[in-house]
């Protein structure tokens, strides 16, 4: 597949998306001279910002359905990743003999770089922003081994397909890949030249069913990475975690692979003292980070100058306000049990172990566990706020420890933040970590955010 092949060729790109995936695809094939229709189940009015961008390319557009003949008589069909790979409409293209690809799969068939993926249930989007971060501290250093880094995939700062032009032969491409990414690269059996998993818990039962099939998914980073090459592939795995580190040992004697491993542990103390991010679980984030850089020759003066700089991403444990005393925290990136409980035990206290978080946690339903949150919240918290679908699911985990945690419910974010406004006390800390996806309430985590951020400064 490359650029030509869109040529004069009818396009069918399946969700236009908000965080730029479609929009991608979109763009990269009505500037390869292809005709394209975009189909996507959302109105005009939610899709407007990517319209918007569409406007001066002679693109159709079905929008709050899918027509049937739309897929038989394509010849190429861009699905988002958010598309299960059994889609009905998606059978019908294949049956129709239409060429099923995704943004992410076009992107690793055109990109000239060296790749690198990261993916793993938490800790994703940070890891890669550091890397990069890191890397980019190397650019113009005599023998570090590449020229120029590129930053993007599921992390959405910037459109792949659009500056894939933009790569030479020795740049590196580092790029957060999802679970349902790797689902599409799967099918062209392909994977990243550099591959790191932060961790695995269970995540996304409600499209794969159990944890099992999700881990197997998750694998797929490292089964299809091509061992063919002069140049190993490298494989990095965390240690701490139980089934990562079986995979360590499963892929330690493959034949054209370097498999490393990564522990919080490992972080040098030069480095820790000028990290930024709080918390065990990012200390393990820049060990994964430190994994990846010792691929390269970048020179370790330029690695804490980068260290010390790395200011974290926003929606990610973020510090948004600080009014009467009480610091506001947004998380809302957090949309798994795992997240919420390491921001809980990241936060440092201002009175000793003394619970001293209001939380704001709940959302849409994953079917998943919340137990072990459960415990960490009566162990960290004094007070939470539930929201959305899984609010019942939640209060059931937190009382089922016998907690004296107070319960509260809220039916929007404004009651919510209004509700733990009321509960924290001089010293506290309000965190927005809602361990759920957001789709039960808002559009996506970032509205979910926003929707937080405003209603704490109408408190002011």
């Amino acid at each position: 597949m490359n650029r030509d092949s869109f040529q004069n060729k009818r396009v069918l790109v399946m969700g236009l998306g908000r965080f730029g995936g479609g929009l991608d695809s979109a763009l990269f094939a009505a500037k390869a001279g292809a005709e394209i229709c975009v189909t996507d189940l959302a109105n005009e009015t939610e899709l407007a910002d990517s319209l918007g961008k569409l406007k001066e390319y002679d693109i159709s557009f079905c929008l709050e359905e899918h027509r049937e003949d739309d897929f038989r008589q394509t010849d190429i069909l861009i699905v988002n990743p958010a598309v299960p790979l059994d889609n009905k409409y998606v059978e019908i293209a294949r049956k129709a003999g239409c060429l099923v690809t995704s943004q992410m799969e076009l992107f690793f068939q055109l990109c000239p770089a060296r790749i690198i993926g990261i993916t793993g249930a938490n800790g994703k989007s940070t890891t890669t922003s550091l890397t990069a971060h890191l890397l980019k501290s190397g650019c113009g250093q005599e023998g570090v081994g590449y020229d120029n880094i590129f930053l993007g995939g599921n992390i959405g700062h910037q459109p792949l397909l659009d500056i894939v032009d933009e790569m030479k032969n020795n740049d590196v491409a580092v790029l957060e890949i999802s679970n349902f990414q790797l689902e599409q690269l799967a099918q062209i059996q392909v994977a990243p030249d550099i591959a790191l998993i932060t961790n695995l818990t269970a995540n996304h039962l409600d499209r794969h069913g159990t944890f099992e099939a999700y881990c197997r998914v998750k694998e797929g980073i490292f089964q299809y990475q091509n061992m063919s090459t002069e140049i190993p592939v490298v494989s990095i795995f965390n240690a701490e975690d139980p089934i990562t580190r079986d995979w360590y040992q499963k892929h330690l004697n493959d034949s054209g692979r370097q498999c490393l491993t990564f522990n919080a542990d490992d972080v040098p103390d030069e480095y820790a003292e000028v990290f930024r991010l709080p918390g065990r679980v990012n200390r393990s984030n820049l060990a994964a980070a430190l994994a990846i850089v010792s691929c390269f020759n970048v020179d370790p003066k330029r690695v804490k100058e980068a260290i010390q700089s790395f200011e974290g991403l926003p929606n990610r444990c973020q510090l948004i306000a600080e009014t009467n005393d009480v610091r506001w925290y947004d998380d809302s990136k957090a949309t798994t049990p795992v997240s919420t409980m390491a921001a809980l035990n990241g936060l440092e206290t201002k009175r000793g172990q003394t619970p001293f978080i209001v939380l704001i946690a709940g959302g849409y339903d994953k079917q998943i566990s919340f137990a072990e949150l459960g415990t960490c919240i009566t162990n960290r918290a004094k007070a939470v706020v539930l929201i959305g679908q899984t609010a019942p699911k939640i209060a059931e985990a937190i009382q089922s420890t016998s907690s004296d945690c107070t319960i509260k419910y809220a039916d929007s974010m404004e009651q919510a933040v209004q509700m733990s406004y009321e509960l924290a006390a001089s010293g506290d800390v309000v965190l927005m970590s809602p361990a759920c996806a957001s789709y039960d309430m808002f559009k996506n985590y970032a509205e979910r955010a926003a929707a937080f951020v405003v209603a704490v400064n109408d408190l002011e």
